[in-house]
Protein backbone atom coordinates (compact mmCIF):
# COMPACT_ATOMS: atom_id res chain seq x y z
CA UNK A 1 0.00 0.00 0.00
CA UNK A 2 1.38 3.41 -0.92
CA UNK A 3 1.60 6.24 1.58
CA UNK A 4 -1.19 8.07 -0.29
CA UNK A 5 -3.43 5.00 -0.02
CA UNK A 6 -2.69 4.83 3.70
CA UNK A 7 -3.75 8.47 4.07
CA UNK A 8 -7.04 7.71 2.30
CA UNK A 9 -7.67 4.67 4.49
CA UNK A 10 -7.15 6.68 7.68
CA UNK A 11 -9.25 9.57 6.36
CA UNK A 12 -12.10 7.11 5.74
CA UNK A 13 -11.70 5.59 9.19
CA UNK A 14 -11.64 9.03 10.83
CA UNK A 15 -14.76 10.02 8.87
CA UNK A 16 -16.67 7.03 10.25
CA UNK A 17 -15.31 7.62 13.78
CA UNK A 18 -16.60 11.18 13.72
CA UNK A 19 -20.06 10.06 12.60
CA UNK A 20 -20.17 7.37 15.29
CA UNK A 21 -19.21 9.99 17.86
CA UNK A 22 -22.05 12.24 16.67
CA UNK A 23 -24.50 9.36 17.03
CA UNK A 24 -23.33 8.48 20.53
CA UNK A 25 -23.13 12.09 21.74
CA UNK A 26 -26.67 12.67 20.47
CA UNK A 27 -28.00 9.52 22.12
CA UNK A 28 -26.30 10.25 25.43
CA UNK A 29 -27.49 13.85 25.39
CA UNK A 30 -31.05 12.53 25.08
CA UNK A 31 -30.77 9.60 27.50
CA UNK A 32 -28.96 11.25 30.42
CA UNK A 33 -31.24 12.65 33.05
CA UNK A 34 -31.08 14.25 36.44
CA UNK A 35 -29.76 17.50 37.82
CA UNK A 36 -26.14 16.38 37.54
CA UNK A 37 -26.59 15.49 33.88
CA UNK A 38 -27.50 18.92 32.54
CA UNK A 39 -23.95 20.27 32.14
CA UNK A 40 -22.82 17.07 30.40
CA UNK A 41 -25.83 17.09 28.08
CA UNK A 42 -25.13 20.70 27.11
CA UNK A 43 -21.46 19.96 26.47
CA UNK A 44 -22.31 16.96 24.30
CA UNK A 45 -24.83 19.05 22.35
CA UNK A 46 -22.20 21.72 21.72
CA UNK A 47 -19.67 19.13 20.55
CA UNK A 48 -22.09 17.43 18.12
CA UNK A 49 -21.90 20.26 15.61
CA UNK A 50 -18.12 20.35 15.80
CA UNK A 51 -17.75 16.59 15.33
CA UNK A 52 -20.18 16.67 12.40
CA UNK A 53 -18.12 19.49 10.94
CA UNK A 54 -15.02 17.34 11.24
CA UNK A 55 -16.74 14.57 9.30
CA UNK A 56 -17.68 17.07 6.61
CA UNK A 57 -14.11 18.33 6.32
CA UNK A 58 -12.76 14.77 6.13
CA UNK A 59 -15.33 13.84 3.50
CA UNK A 60 -14.41 16.89 1.43
CA UNK A 61 -10.72 16.06 1.70
CA UNK A 62 -11.41 12.52 0.51
CA UNK A 63 -13.29 13.93 -2.47
CA UNK A 64 -10.37 16.26 -3.25
CA UNK A 65 -8.11 13.19 -3.25
CA UNK A 66 -10.46 11.53 -5.76
CA UNK A 67 -11.74 9.12 -3.13
CA UNK A 68 -15.27 9.08 -1.77
CA UNK A 69 -16.17 9.00 1.89
CA UNK A 70 -17.63 5.66 2.96
CA UNK A 71 -21.35 4.99 3.26
CA UNK A 72 -23.12 3.23 6.09
CA UNK A 73 -22.35 -0.26 4.70
CA UNK A 74 -18.69 0.35 5.58
CA UNK A 75 -19.58 1.24 9.18
CA UNK A 76 -18.75 -1.03 12.11
CA UNK A 77 -19.43 0.36 15.58
CA UNK A 78 -16.30 0.75 17.70
CA UNK A 79 -17.21 2.97 20.66
CA UNK A 80 -18.32 0.36 23.16
CA UNK A 81 -17.65 2.55 26.21
CA UNK A 82 -19.72 5.43 24.80
CA UNK A 83 -22.94 3.44 24.60
CA UNK A 84 -25.74 4.89 26.76
CA UNK A 85 -25.52 3.61 30.34
CA UNK A 86 -28.25 1.39 31.75
CA UNK A 87 -28.64 3.89 34.57
CA UNK A 88 -29.67 7.12 32.85
CA UNK A 89 -28.21 9.13 35.75
CA UNK A 90 -24.73 7.57 35.43
CA UNK A 91 -22.98 10.73 34.30
CA UNK A 92 -19.50 9.34 35.01
CA UNK A 93 -20.02 6.43 32.61
CA UNK A 94 -20.77 8.90 29.82
CA UNK A 95 -17.80 11.10 30.74
CA UNK A 96 -15.52 8.06 30.70
CA UNK A 97 -16.95 7.02 27.33
CA UNK A 98 -16.28 10.48 25.93
CA UNK A 99 -12.71 10.35 27.22
CA UNK A 100 -12.18 6.97 25.53
CA UNK A 101 -13.61 8.31 22.26
CA UNK A 102 -11.42 11.41 22.41
CA UNK A 103 -8.33 9.31 23.13
CA UNK A 104 -9.17 7.19 20.07
CA UNK A 105 -9.70 10.27 17.90
CA UNK A 106 -6.43 11.81 19.08
CA UNK A 107 -4.59 8.62 18.19
CA UNK A 108 -6.23 8.56 14.75
CA UNK A 109 -5.30 12.17 13.98
CA UNK A 110 -1.74 11.73 15.23
CA UNK A 111 -1.44 8.77 12.86
CA UNK A 112 -2.95 10.82 10.04
CA UNK A 113 -0.44 13.63 10.61
CA UNK A 114 2.45 11.15 10.33
CA UNK A 115 1.04 9.46 7.24
CA UNK A 116 0.33 12.79 5.54
CA UNK A 117 3.90 13.91 6.21
CA UNK A 118 5.23 10.68 4.70
CA UNK A 119 2.96 11.10 1.67
CA UNK A 120 4.06 14.73 1.20
CA UNK A 121 0.43 15.82 1.62
CA UNK A 122 0.54 19.13 3.55
CA UNK A 123 -3.17 19.84 3.05
CA UNK A 124 -4.23 16.64 4.80
CA UNK A 125 -1.55 17.19 7.42
CA UNK A 126 -2.91 20.69 8.18
CA UNK A 127 -6.46 19.36 8.38
CA UNK A 128 -5.38 16.57 10.75
CA UNK A 129 -3.48 19.02 12.97
CA UNK A 130 -6.50 21.34 13.12
CA UNK A 131 -8.90 18.55 14.08
CA UNK A 132 -6.34 17.09 16.50
CA UNK A 133 -6.31 20.40 18.37
CA UNK A 134 -10.12 20.33 18.64
CA UNK A 135 -10.09 16.75 19.95
CA UNK A 136 -7.42 17.59 22.52
CA UNK A 137 -9.55 20.53 23.70
CA UNK A 138 -12.58 18.22 24.05
CA UNK A 139 -10.51 15.73 26.04
CA UNK A 140 -9.24 18.47 28.32
CA UNK A 141 -12.78 19.71 28.95
CA UNK A 142 -14.01 16.22 29.83
CA UNK A 143 -10.99 15.51 32.02
CA UNK A 144 -12.01 18.55 34.03
CA UNK A 145 -15.59 17.36 34.16
CA UNK A 146 -14.38 13.93 35.28
CA UNK A 147 -12.52 15.49 38.22
CA UNK A 148 -15.50 17.63 39.12
CA UNK A 149 -18.07 14.83 38.96
CA UNK A 150 -15.95 12.14 40.60
CA UNK A 151 -15.35 14.46 43.56
CA UNK A 152 -19.03 14.44 44.52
Amino acid sequence: MTSSESVIDVLRSAYLEELETVMNYRTNSIVLEGVRAQEIKESLEADIAEELGHAGELGQRLKQLDANPPGSAAFTAQQESLQPPEDSTDVLAVIDGVLDAEDGAISTYQQLVELAQAADDPVTEDLAVEILADEEAHRSEFRGLRKEYSGD
